[in-house]
């Protein structure tokens, strides 16, 4: 997912040992093993978690959520990444082929664009809890999916210019597209859970399905600032750092970190839906706070 992760040729895995990304990495191994242990765990993880969703939204009958749409699609796209994993390690460390790393960067391309659907998410829940009279006008999943064809045109756009022209080609997008969905999912969670605390002042109380999609909300905000703010909070220093310090150390961490992402947002799905299936939403499925849910 980073621009110096994806950018490596045939060339620069000559020397030994392979799995650097540059023969001067050899010095700051530490982030290269960071990186392969999540592309391990990703894998072994988020590959049969992401699968996991799929399915159970796929064959889901009732008790839908509004947001299940982008989630699906969500779940397409890192289980797809995670399936790259064993391409990727074994060019990397074996193969060394130029040819195979167009079909690793639109692999790339394609998770740096992921936050798009993160986005589509929070804003539907900013629309539900936010303007609950306006939401029931946009309710019908043909709008959703329509949103989620329009999202998968400006993703494939995006992996296919930095497959065919390179990292460098897209760099800026891709910084423009973690601000804004950075800013923008932080901006819609606080205003989530601002109503839905404000929704309980001076009751003893919050209800239970409410306090769940609050609880769920703040769980969620605390993975968009893991997840994503190391990136953001990187790009304005980049010009600060050392080659060997950035290369070899910072970014391939930092972007590891935001990669986590295909596994900790399936768990997530999960483990919430085990909950809710038990003792919410078949007890309670017409009840408004489940278009609030994720």
């Amino acid at each position: 997912m980073t621009a110096d992760v994806n950018s490596t040729t045939s060339g620069s895995l000559s020397g030994p040992p392979p799995w650097y990304q540059f023969p001067v990495c050899a010095v700051a191994p530490y982030g290269f093993l960071f990186y392969f242990g999540v592309k391990v765990f990703n894998l072994a993880v988020g590959t049969p978690c992401n699968i996991l969703v799929i399915w159970q939204i796929f064959t889901k009958k009732s008790d839908t959520s509004t947001c299940d749409v982008f989630i699906f699609n969500l779940a397409i796209l890192d289980a797809y990444f995670c399936l790259m994993t064993p391409i990727e390690m074994a060019n990397r460390l074996l193969l060394g082929n130029s040819g195979i790393w167009y079909f690793q960067r639109f692999a790339y391309g394609i998770k740096d664009t992921a936050p798009l659907f993160l986005v589509c998410i929070c804003l539907d829940r900013y629309m539900a809890v936010v303007h609950p009279v306006f939401f029931t006008s946009i309710r019908d999943n043909k709008f959703r999916i329509f949103i989620s064809v329009v999202v998968w045109g400006l993703i494939l756009a995006y992996g296919l210019t930095k497959s065919i022209l390179g990292v460098m080609s897209v760099n800026e997008i891709f910084s423009g597209v973690i601000l804004f969905a950075f800013a923008v999912m932080v901006l819609c969670n606080i205003s989530v859970m601002w109503v839905l605390r404000r929704s309980v002042a001076g009751k003893e109380e919050m209800h239970p399905v409410k306090k769940k999609a609050f609880k769920m909300v703040l769980i969620i905000l605390a993975i968009i600032v893991v997840n994503y703010l190391p990136p953001v909070a990187l790009m304005p220093f980049v010009s600060y750092y050392s080659f060997i310090v950035f290369r070899c150390q910072i970014s391939v961490s930092v972007f590891s970190i935001m990669d986590l992402s295909c596994s900790v947002e399936p768990l997530l799905y999960i483990s919430k839906m085990d909950r809710l299936e038990g003792r919410c939403c078949g007890r309670s499925p017409s009840k408004q706070p489940q278009d609030v849910q994720v």
